[in-house]
């Protein structure tokens, strides 16, 4: 067998089997197979696909190329993946209502790229909060709090990050069997016993469109299950920011008021659907009764009480837990007024967060500093309507001569009619 032979066979759409995605991986992992033969290979998958047993494959074995977590002894856990957006805190209100209810979550969590927020970043700008744990404090915190969030191990699934580098410079990001076994082998090395999925579709998101969100979706969901983890995935909407807040510190502080019982409509819908899947798959119980107790674990408190206790257990100051306006405030501002009246028809959410990224609230290339402080809170979103003058959306940062720069691409992301557009679904569809 040789690496030839094997991108000679994807070539012509035959199908690998496992000893070939055995060979290949072990071969990327060691260093025996070069860049070019790799990525040859990569352009052939995404040219000529994967049936579901090639992908499964590929996913087990990219899983176990590194380290992997044993939670057995914790049983039920349950971790959630969102495949990316912009306004999507939805992981610190759902990880704490789902703890609340007597479900252990052990995430591990990424870092912000592009237009995308990252769940790591926003714990961080919770002052000490830390998310570099140890495996064994980690299992110790879960165990003995029912919750632990913290960043992905560098020593998990090394064969993702050689492979996603590579994709990243070939234009072969785009392959469903290649984004499903990236996301899928970090969730099966994480161990966990349950997964939740929230694929996003829309402007703001990677896959544009709903077919293509649901053909990605059914693919992680049949791997989750043929590795034997309880499944299920939403299809939601990323034609807008979700919620109001965009940026760190903004969107802690506006997943806080969700998790008392106010917020957006959007982002508390949202977050209630995803804690009800978890609930439901953990306990084996009607989505009804999961929704029910997800709604009492934020009334009740006790899901922002978790939140509190798992931030001073990673070292985190609960005082701006208890009060949100500590939380340090950029230096600058600027209201972005609407130029006519009408309705606001259409937002390019990628482009929104770009500009949230361009004040300083993410990052363009992996080890750029976030300013923790910067981002927007949007006042205007698809549907509504307003004044000419009116504020559409108000801009923070620490970089005063990007405002206007800032102000100038917001305004370009947005289009204006005279009527209210068709509605956009918040949850398009549920794969289980």
């Amino acid at each position: 067998m040789n690496i030839t032979e094997i991108i000679e066979k994807k070539k012509k759409g035959a199908a690998l089997n496992k000893k070939e995605i055995a060979f290949f991986i072990d071969g990327v992992c060691n260093g025996d197979i070069p860049d070019y033969q790799i990525s040859a290979l990569l352009m052939a998958i995404c040219l000529k696909g994967m049936n579901r047993e090639e992908t499964v494959n590929l996913t087990e074995k990219m899983a176990h190329s590194g380290d992997t977590l044993d939670l057995s002894g914790l049983s039920p856990t349950a971790d959630k993946h969102s495949t990316g957006g912009v306004g999507d805190k939805t992981s610190l209100v759902v990880a704490p209502i789902a703890a609340a209810c007597g479900v252990n979550i052990a995430k591990m969590s990424g870092r912000g790229l592009g237009h995308t927020g990252g769940t790591v970043d926003k714990l961080e700008s919770i002052p000490g909060f830390q998310t570099e744990l140890s495996e064994a404090d980690f299992l110790k915190q879960v165990k003995a709090i029912g919750i632990a969030m913290i960043a992905q191990s560098e020593s998990m699934v090394p064969a993702d990050k050689i492979l996603y580098a590579l994709r990243d410079v070939t234009a072969t990001i785009d392959s469903i069997p290649l984004i499903a076994s990236s996301i899928m082998s970090k969730k099966l090395a994480a161990g966990a016993d349950i997964i939740e999925l929230d694929v996003k579709t829309g402007s703001g998101a990677f896959m544009k469109t709903k077919v293509q969100a649901i053909a990605l979706a059914r693919e992680m969901v049949a791997i989750g299950k043929a590795h034997g983890k309880r499944t299920a995935a939403l299809i939601t909407d990323m034609h807008d920011p979700l919620g109001t807040n965009i940026g760190n510190n903004l969107e802690v502080k506006e997943a806080l008021s969700v998790l008392r019982g106010e917020g957006a409509a959007d982002i508390r819908e949202l977050c209630l659907n995803l804690a009800t899947n978890i609930i439901a798959l953990a306990k084996s119980i009607p989505a009804q009764q999961a929704r029910l107790l997800a709604l009492e674990a934020i009334d009740s408190g006790a899901a922002l009480t978790k939140f509190r206790q798992m931030v001073a257990a990673q070292g985190g100051d609960v005082r701006y837990i208890d009060h949100p306006e500590l939380f340090e405030k950029a230096a600058y501002s600027r209201t972005v007024c609407a130029p006519q009246s009408g309705f606001l028809t259409k937002m390019d959410t990628a482009l929104i967060g770009n500009t949230a990224a361009l004040l300083g609230a993410g990052r363009q290339k992996k080890g750029d500093a976030i300013d923790f402080t910067a981002g927007i809170i949007v006042h205007k979103k698809t549907g509504d309507a307003f004044k000419k003058g009116e504020a559409l959306a108000t801009l923070y940062t620490n970089k005063k001569d990007i405002l206007t720069q800032a102000e100038q691409q917001y305004l370009s992301a947005l289009r204006f009619g005279a009527k209210a557009p068709r509605y956009h679904q918040l949850i398009k569809e549920g794969i289980i």
